[in-house]
């Protein structure tokens, strides 16, 4: 093929949109977790593999960047972007819907016109402890990012886990709904993950945070 007649591939982004009415805002850990297991809930889809009608696009986007995008919507906004292709997951006071992935330049207008920066929850009450075995995402404790952001990133961070863990280790988890944890790491804890060989995101940086940048540790019990 001559030089004049390439086609570079499009490159894709996956969207999540974080429900945020005026009244009722989620709590911070609540959409971390609910955003993480959207992409998880997606790539186990019976629509995102073989034949089915997600898996083209699934496969275009896998197989460049992963690149994700998070928007958040309200009222009127929020029922438009439910009326698309695309799955809701809920996780305690968070709702998140999540999008087959598309080219960057066809994004569809209800979702482009979402905001996509700027959110920033808090945690009503203290965490609980992580309990023995449970699959977590640690948060780079030495980084300043944005709610919107730091979802990205563990959605990030859950998918590699998911490339890394075996088929029957992925039914598994699909039939305990995805059930994980995101908390922050203390700075010792970060520095012993990061020796850990655990799947570790880092950031192409470009908002926020530098490049390279690393963000999230998956911490899944079948991966140690």
């Amino acid at each position: 093929m001559s030089s004049d007649e390439y086609v570079a591939s499009p490159e894709y982004v996956l969207t999540l949109v974080l429900q945020v009415e005026k009244a009722e805002r989620p709590g911070q850990t609540d959409a971390l977790e609910t955003a993480a297991r959207a992409v998880l809930a997606i790539l186990a889809d019976e629509r995102s593999v073989g034949e089915g009608e997600w898996a083209e696009a699934m496969r275009g986007w896998q197989d460049a960047r992963i690149r994700k995008v998070v928007r958040r919507a309200r009222g009127a906004e929020w029922r438009r972007a439910e009326a698309l292709p695309g799955i809701t997951v809920t996780g305690g006071t968070a709702v998140v819907r999540v999008f087959p992935p598309v080219p960057l330049d066809d994004v569809p207008k209800d979702l482009a016109k979402l905001q996509v920066t700027g959110t920033d929850l808090e945690d009503p009450d203290e965490l609980p402890a992580t309990a023995d075995g449970e699959p977590v995402l640690w948060v780079n404790p030495g980084l300043e990012m944005s709610t919107g952001k730091t979802m990205a990133q563990v959605g990030h961070g859950a998918h590699l886990a998911w490339f890394e863990l075996s088929d029957a280790d992925r039914k598994a988890w699909q039939e305990d709904d995805f059930h994980l944890a995101v908390r922050t790491a203390t700075p010792a804890l970060w520095k012993e993950l990061m020796g850990s060989g655990l799947p570790v995101v880092q950031d192409a940086g470009f908002t926020e945070i530098d490049p390279g940048s690393y963000t999230v540790i998956a911490d899944h019990p079948a991966l140690r």
